[in-house]
């Protein structure tokens, strides 16, 4: 698993748990649709912190809280 992966991997348990589409995260967090589509698809590997940051704040969440999950936390990244 790549780091961007697991970035896809949590947006998509957010909006899920949040009952949200990946549209209405866009609007609510000012990412265009695209740049967030690339990164669910994994076309962005690695997502900027500003990214992420105004992502986490959409999801009412600090980046602290968005980057600690299991699948992040125990995964060991492939070299790109």
């Amino acid at each position: 698993m790549t780091y961007g992966d697991a970035i896809a991997t949590r947006l998509n348990q957010m909006c899920k748990e949040r009952k949200i589409t990946l549209n209405k995260l866009s609007t609510i967090s000012g990412i265009t649709q695209s740049t967030l589509d690339n990164i669910v698809k994994g076309n962005t590997k690695n997502p900027k912190l500003r990214t992420l940051h105004r992502l986490a704040v959409g999801l009412n969440m600090t980046v602290s809280e968005f980057l600690d999950f299991e699948k992040m936390n125990l995964t060991i990244f492939d070299e790109e």
